[in-house]
């Protein structure tokens, strides 16, 4: 028995052979699906995924010779850098978001599932479990690999360049990354860590959870009956509960008018700075897009726009649409808005994208006055748009959505 996390429908889920996914009956989410030798499959993923990636913190990632400028960087320089140059902010997310949390990610698939495999009951697995959901979004090793395009493409009509062993090993190790998280098999590895409580009594199934004082765990899935303030604690997880996120749309709200009030000196300040021989030339995100379109570079230009300007505002009208129609209780097109919010959810971590350009470009072009690149004041301010607004989805919870419906 499940809830539905997207529309709180109580669903009984089939057995499920490998490679087979169970969809919610109403909204189509996907609650369920399985792999053929699930924790061989993921711990060798994990294994192959790591080594890849100290490979590719081992070695040069980029290089770039133009006559008096010869430099080459590793991946971390892309962190070190913007911290040398006071942003330490933007360094630590870039730090975090590309080396950090998906090592850390990729050692717990490893310890967790080596320790099933040896039947070894171990008491921090569930911790381990407990966040693999809570990294997913904020591991970005794939948006760095498109940056790292970018970057290549404003550089070629700069300088040569070189493509070191670390670029094709982080290559590796993102699509490795995105193939470990998609083998992981939640629903599975809370049965074998914790097996399979019984459902709660006079359990319906095909209305939602919350009409039975009832909820599915955020991390484990189990349903759960809550008491008669609708608060509980998970039987398998031991997951705090709740019958809705709590102050879920005034949460939405504060971070939307944040991600408002930021996306304004994120656009009208520079996001880079170069100096030629002394002189400072500024780029804003608009003026960057202009520069690779005028440049012939149309493609990159079209992903800048689409990354760095259209997806922001976008996500945020999104949520505030959803948020409107949550706090007016407009029963209208329910499945479609539900839709609507788990793409704005997949497209937020993809503006990074500008961010992490930035970090490539600043740990690369530095020879003082002859030419050099440093961060200008609105990395920061769009690095905090980018954050705020992933933490405003994160925060809206989607079930209100069917709950305007009275289902």
């Amino acid at each position: 028995e499940r809830a539905c996390s997207a529309c709180d429908l109580v669903c009984v889920l089939p057995v499920l052979r490998p490679g087979e996914q169970a969809n919610c009956a109403r909204c189509g989410h996907v609650m369920a699906r399985r792999h053929l030798h699930p924790v061989q499959r993921s711990i060798a993923l994990a294994i192959t995924a790591l080594i890849s990636l100290v490979l590719a913190v081992a070695f040069p990632f980029i290089g770039v010779d133009a006559g008096s400028l010869n430099s080459q960087i590793g991946i971390t320089q892309t962190a070190g850098e913007l911290l040398h140059l006071h942003e330490p902010v933007v360094a630590m997310i870039v730090a975090f978001t590309v080396i950090v949390l998906p090592a850390l990610y990729l050692t717990g698939v490893i310890v967790m599932q080596a320790g099933m495999l040896r039947n070894v009951q171990r008491d921090y697995s569930d911790f381990i479990a407990r966040t693999f959901s809570k990294l997913h979004p904020w591991m970005m090793a794939d948006v760095f690999m498109i940056a790292a395009l970018v970057s290549l493409v404003k550089l070629v009509g700069m300088a040569e360049v070189h493509l070191g062993a670390s670029f094709w090993a982080y290559c590796i190790f993102a699509v490795l990354l995105l193939m470990t998280t998609r083998s992981v098999d939640t629903g599975w590895l809370w049965c074998s860590l914790a097996g399979e409580p019984a459902p709660p009594a006079g359990i319906q199934y095909g209305i939602s959870a919350a009409a039975q004082q009832m909820t599915g765990c955020p991390t484990c899935g189990l349903v759960n009956s809550l008491s008669a303030t609708g608060t509980g604690k998970c039987l398998r997880c031991g997951d705090r509960l709740h019958l809705r996120t709590p102050h879920s749309l005034q949460r939405t709200w504060a971070l939307l008018v944040t991600a408002i009030v930021l996306y304004i000196p994120a656009n009208t300040y520079p996001m880079m700075i170069t100096t030629i021989f002394g002189q400072n030339h500024t780029a804003t995100i608009i003026g960057g897009m202009i520069e690779f379109w005028k440049s012939g570079s149309q493609p990159i230009a079209v992903i800048i726009f689409i990354a760095s300007i259209l997806v922001p505002v976008l996500k945020i009208l999104s949520l505030i649409l959803l948020s409107w129609v949550v706090y007016r209780g407009v029963e209208t097109h329910a499945l479609h808005k539900t839709r609507l919010y788990h793409m704005t959810e997949l497209i937020g971590r993809w503006s990074m994208v500008d961010v992490f350009v930035v970090a490539i470009m600043v740990a690369l072009i530095q020879s003082g006055n002859l030419m050099s690149i440093t961060p200008g004041p609105a990395a920061l301010a769009f690095c905090a748009v980018v954050v705020v607004t992933m933490l405003a989805a994160m925060a809206f919870d989607p079930r209100l959505i069917w709950d305007s419906q009275g289902n």
